[in-house]
């Protein structure tokens, strides 16, 4: 079979572009990170994301099923596994920040991985998962057949509170950096979004329609 970076994340369908590193800053931001911390991406895939988070001072790592992930990362260790099979190959209370997005929904048994997550964040260390929201998606949900795992904001909290993390908390997020900065927009993005073609190929109208969902928690001290 193809290698899924082939054919989801090809560079003419995806091509590289200044949003990766524009969502990390408003993360790193808006979710108290800072220079130095050791922060884990499963499903790193070609590692742009991670990519930003180290441009921010971060000790960055990867971990994704392909072996071609992270192709174009310079100093960044990237391993490969399975995690839907295999134990995530890292020590005990390891990291600061376990950061995933677009990943939980394609996992057989989310609960399992979360519980190797919560292994391996030190104490106080957060789990911060970016995951797309089934009630604004779920008629496009399974365009993509690797989804298997739905999210909602309930959902969502509850496994993370299963999970035995602490300060959970789950809101709804739009992928639109200028919503970033004047939140009220968000009202019109709401209002006409019924009016949005579920399957609009306008990148500005369909993140105006869809929404995420961005799950944070913490392992408790003790």
């Amino acid at each position: 079979m193809a290698d899924y970076l082939e054919i989801i994340y090809d560079e003419k369908s995806h091509p590289l572009n200044t949003y990766p590193s524009k969502l990390i800053k408003y993360l790193f931001d808006s979710y108290g990170m800072s220079k130095g911390q050791k922060i884990l991406e499963p499903g790193c895939g070609r590692g742009e994301f991670l990519d930003a988070y180290r441009r921010l001072g971060l000790e960055c790592y990867g971990l994704d099923l392909s072996p071609s992930a992270g192709g174009f990362l310079e100093g960044i260790e990237v391993k490969q596994a399975n995690i839907e099979k295999e134990a995530l190959p890292y020590d005990d209370n390891y990291f600061d920040i376990v950061y995933s997005k677009s990943l939980m929904e394609h996992l057989h048994h989310p609960d399992k991985y979360l519980s190797e997550v919560f292994r391996i964040l030190k104490p106080g260390g957060k789990v911060l998962c970016l995951i797309p929201d089934w009630e604004s998606n779920y008629k496009i949900y399974f365009d993509d057949f690797t989804h298997v795992t739905p999210f909602t904001r309930i959902s969502l909290r509850d496994i993370l509170l299963m999970s035995d993390f602490n300060d959970v908390n789950v809101v709804k997020f739009r992928q639109l950096p200028i919503v970033w900065k004047f939140p009220v927009l968000n009202v019109f993005c709401a209002m006409i979004s019924p009016f949005i073609p579920v399957r609009t190929q306008t990148k500005f109208f369909r993140w105006t329609r869809e929404l995420m969902l961005i799950g944070s928690a913490t392992k408790p001290l003790r």
